[in-house]
């Protein structure tokens, strides 16, 4: 699904070339579920810009989905990201005059998807992460926790090949954080592959695989050991709440 081969990006300054990732080499295969951490300036977001198609390396090979993207031009990768990449970010990004349902269906405008399918697959997007009631609400109308649903819902509309979250619970509480792992648990079980990143070491451990940055390069990359399951987790916190 992803695969990053000798990538490099380098900014070049009076002072000398700055390496905000060098040598880099990660292949994640369809289905997985990687958690990326680092301290900050590793060059863990410097990598998810270059997956995320945000950014070019300045050297180094990229292949998303079986397609080698490093060299296509700025509207063949806007169309890669509509088409192929799911985002979700920290801060939501969401519209805030209009609905749940009208900003789930943005990406599909973008792609010149007709009203009536645009419509009714953000009405199921919204349905897979448990917000088919609130569709009609805007922003200002949800929890934090709810906006960050309507996020990934719009992440998921296109059917994209990868979900990638930027600290998506870093504005959350505790317990609405385990709330929302619990849906990228489960979007991961019926084969959604989601690249994650956290500082949380504990948000990093509702994934299967971790990779670790520091200097701009991998300095790990191992199974998650003692996972955590954000569905056993909620289900402990309602008997005791009982």
């Amino acid at each position: 699904m992803v695969k990053v081969e000798n990538m490099s990006k380098v900014y070049r300054t009076g002072g000398g070339d700055i390496y905000a990732m060098k040598n880099v080499f990660v292949t994640v295969e369809k289905g997985e579920f990687v958690a990326i951490m680092g301290p900050s300036g590793s060059g863990k977001s410097t990598f998810m810009n270059m997956i995320g198609c945000l950014d070019r390396p300045t050297s180094g090979l990229y292949h998303l989905d079986g397609m080698e993207v490093t060299n296509l031009s700025d509207k063949q990768l806007a169309h890669v990201r509509n088409q192929k990449i799911g985002f979700v970010f920290q801060t939501f990004h969401l519209l805030p005059r209009s609905t749940a349902l009208r900003n789930v269906e943005l990406p599909l405008i973008y792609a010149g998807v007709g009203r009536k399918e645009r419509t009714e697959r953000a009405r199921a997007a919204l349905a897979r992460v448990g917000l088919d009631e609130r569709m009609n609400h805007i922003p200002n109308q949800l929890s934090g926790g709810q906006r960050q649903r309507v996020a990934i819902a719009r992440a998921l509309v296109n059917e994209p090949a990868i979900v990638l979250a930027d600290e998506p619970t870093g504005a959350l509480d505790s317990r609405t954080s385990i709330e929302i792992m619990d849906i990228f648990q489960q979007l991961n079980e019926q084969g959604t592959t989601i690249i994650l990143v956290t500082h949380e070491p504990d948000i990093a451990c509702y994934a299967k695989r971790l990779i670790r940055f520091r200097d701009g390069q991998v300095v790990a990359d191992d199974p998650v050991r003692d996972r955590l399951f954000a569905s056993q987790q909620l289900a402990s916190e309602r008997q005791q709440e009982v």
